[in-house]
C-alpha cells in the first residue's frame, strides 16, 4: 500500500499539467489580502532532484518538463509555469523538480496556512526535511483523506485542496469521489482539486459521473492524453478535476492545452476542457 514513491515519475506529462493548474489556482487565490488555508492530501517528498537514481530509472521527466524547459508560449500562463519550475534551478540546466508542496510553498504568504499529508515514512522524512523553517506549514504522517475531512471547515474560511492520491488501491477511485462528497458538504465555497491517472478510461468515466451525482456545482475537467487509450499498458493521459475554479480557469487551460498536446504527446494524442457541472 506504500509502495509508490513520486520520485521516479517526477515531472512528466502527468505533472505538468497538474502543476499549471495548481499555480494558476493558487496564483489566483492568493490575490485577496485574506489568508488561505491549502491542504495537499498525498504530498510525496515535495522536492526532487532529476540526476537520483529514481528519476533516472524511468527518465519520465524527459517527456515532460524537460521538452518545455527552454519553449517560450505565446500564452503568458505557461511561460509562468517555466519560469517556476526554473526558479528552483540555480543554472540554466534542469537538475531538480518541485512537487506539489514546494510550489504551494511559493504561492503561500506569511498570513496563510499549509497542510501536508503523506504516509510513506522515506516521503515523510523528506517531505518534513523540506518544508522546515515555516511555522504556518505543519507536516502530518496521517491519512490524507481522512486529514482533509477534519480541517473543514477552516477557520480562515477560504480553502483550496489538492487531492492526489497514487491510486495504487483501485478503491482510490470511490475514496476520491467519498471524501470529496463529505468535505463538500462541510465547505462548499473551497476550491478542490483531484488529480487522477487514465489507466483505464471506465474508472475515470464512474469517477465523473459520480462528482456529477454528487450535487456539488461549477466542476471543470482538464486532461492530458499523451497518447490515445489502451489496455495493452500504463497510463496514457491524466487530468485535474476542479469544483470551484477560478474564473480565467478555463479559458486559460482552453488556450494552453493544444500547445501541450502538440510539444509532449504522439499523433494521437489529445485534450480535453470541459464543464462538467454549472454553476
Amino acid at each position: 500500500m506504500l509502495s509508490y514513491r513520486h520520485s521516479f515519475h517526477a515531472g512528466n506529462p502527468a505533472d505538468v499539467v497538474k502543476h499549471l493548474v495548481l499555480a494558476q489556482v493558487l496564483s489566483y487565490q492568493t490575490l485577496k489580502d485574506k489568508p488561505l488555508d491549502y491542504i495537499d492530501t498525498h504530498s510525496g517528498a515535495g522536492f526532487f532532484e532529476l540526476a537520483g537514481a529514481d528519476a533516472q530509472k524511468t527518465q519520465e521527466y524527459l517527456d515532460g518538463i524537460a521538452k518545455l524547459y527552454q519553449h517560450t508560449s505565446e500564452h503568458q500562463e505557461l511561460n509562468d509555469y517555466i519560469d517556476l519550475i526554473k526558479s528552483f534551478n540555480e543554472s540554466e540546466a534542469l537538475a531538480f523538480y518541485p512537487g506539489s508542496p514546494k510550489i504551494a510553498e511559493h504561492f503561500l504568504r506569511r498570513q496563510d496556512k499549509g497542510w501536508f499529508f503523506e504516509l510513506h515514512p522515506r516521503d515523510l522524512a523528506l517531505l518534513q526535511e523540506n518544508m522546515s523553517g515555516k511555522r504556518s506549514i505543519r507536516v502530518r504522517g496521517e491519512n490524507g483523506f481522512t486529514g482533509l475531512v477534519g480541517l473543514l471547515p477552516p477557520a480562515s474560511r477560504r480553502a483550496c485542496v489538492l487531492i492526489d492520491p497514487p491510486y495504487e488501491i483501485k478503491d482510490d477511485y470511490d475514496t476520491v469521489v467519498k471524501t470529496l462528497t463529505k468535505a463538500y458538504q462541510r465547505f462548499s465555497t473551497g476550491t478542490y482539486m483531484i488529480w487522477y491517472p487514465v489507466v483505464d478510461r471506465e474508472r475515470i468515466e464512474r469517477m465523473e459521473e459520480g462528482l456529477i451525482a454528487s450535487g456539488m456545482r461549477n466542476i471543470q475537467l482538464f486532461e492530458l492524453a499523451t497518447e490515445e487509450d489502451t489496455e495493452v499498458h500504463g497510463m496514457t493521459a491524466s487530468g485535474m478535476i476542479v469544483i470551484n475554479p477560478p474564473w480565467k480557469l478555463k479559458q486559460t487551460m482552453d488556450n494552453v492545452l493544444p500547445e501541450l498536446v502538440s510539444l509532449l504527446s504522439d499523433s494521437s494524442g489529445f485534450y480535453r476542457s470541459e464543464q462538467l457541472v454549472e454553476e
